[in-house]
C-alpha cells in the first residue's frame, strides 16, 4: 500500500504517549473531595477521558459553575496531577522504538491532545520527544475538543495530508468518535478502557511492542472504509453532545 505519498500516524498523548490515567484519575479525586463530590473520578474518565478538563467537571456540579471557576478547578486539578506524577512520567512501552521507526519508513508524525501547550511540554519535554513530531496540536490551537473532530482536523491540515491517509492512536471511546468524525481511521490502546469499550478500531494493543509501522499498511488495507460516528457510544452519562 506505500505510495509516494506519505501518511501520517497522529498520537493522543495521555493514555497514549504514557500511561497516566490512574494519576489523573486521582487528582480529580482529591478536588472532588474538597469540592464534597462523590463522584467516582476513575469511572468518569471511562466515559469522559480526552474532553478538557473543564468540560469533564461541568459534568459533576449538580448546579451552574461560572467558567472562570471551572477554569480555576481545572488548574488546581492540573497542580495535583503535576505533584502526584512528577517522580512517575516515563513513556510507554516501545513508543520510542516506534517513533523512530515510522520517522524511517516515510510516515509524518503528529500529536493531537485536549491539553494545553504547558501540560504537553510537562510530558514529551521531560521524556524528550519533541524532535519527533512535526505538528503538535493541543487545546490552545482548536475551538472544539473531542470529541469533535476539530483536533485531529487541524492536525491533517498542518501537515497537507487528507484524512484517509491519516492513522489515530487513541486510549478514549471520544477520541475514536473524534478520529470517525474527522474521516480517520483508529488504533486504539486499552490502557484506560476495556477493549470491548472501543468501536471499530483496525487494531487494539496494550503499548507499542504490539505493533509495527509496516503493519498500519497491512491494517489500512483490511479496513479500508473510515467507521462512521457512533452516537450512542458518544453519549455517555453525565454528558451532553449536540
Amino acid at each position: 500500500m506505500p505510495t509516494d505519498q506519505p501518511h501520517a500516524l497522529i498520537f493522543d498523548m495521555d493514555g497514549v504517549i504514557v500511561d497516566n490515567t490512574d494519576y489523573q484519575a486521582e487528582a480529580f479525586q482529591l478536588l472532588f473531595r474538597e469540592h464534597g463530590l462523590t463522584t467516582n473520578a476513575r469511572h468518569l474518565l471511562e466515559r469522559l477521558n480526552g474532553m478538557p478538563a473543564t468540560a469533564i467537571l461541568k459534568t459533576v456540579f449538580h448546579h451552574p459553575v461560572p467558567e472562570k471557576d471551572l477554569k480555576r478547578y481545572a488548574d488546581q486539578r492540573e497542580f495535583l496531577y503535576r505533584v502526584i506524577y512528577w517522580e512517575k512520567r516515563q513513556e510507554i512501552a516501545g513508543l520510542t522504538d516506534f517513533l523512530r521507526a515510522a520517522r524511517q519508513a516515510g510516515f509524518k508524525i503528529a500529536l493531537g491532545t485536549g491539553s494545553a501547550s504547558e501540560t504537553i511540554g510537562y510530558i514529551i519535554d521531560h521524556l524528550h520527544l519533541r524532535s519527533f513530531f512535526d505538528i503538535i496540536t493541543g487545546a490552545d490551537d482548536v475551538e472544539k475538543g473531542k470529541p469533535h473532530a476539530d483536533t485531529f482536523t487541524v492536525v491533517a491540515q498542518k501537515l497537507g495530508i487528507p484524512p484517509e491517509r491519516c492513522v489515530v492512536f487513541e486510549d478514549a471511546v471520544l477520541g475514536e468518535q473524534a478520529a470517525y468524525r474527522a474521516g480517520m481511521r483508529c488504533v486504539c490502546l486499552a490502557t484506560s478502557v476495556e477493549a470491548s469499550k472501543f468501536q471499530s478500531p483496525m487494531k487494539i494493543i496494550k503499548d507499542f511492542t504490539e505493533i509495527e509501522p509496516q503493519d498500519i499498511f497491512t491494517l489500512l488495507e483490511q479496513q479500508p472504509a473510515v467507521p462512521k460516528p457512533d452516537k450512542q457510544r458518544a453519549q455517555r452519562q453525565y454528558m451532553k453532545l449536540s
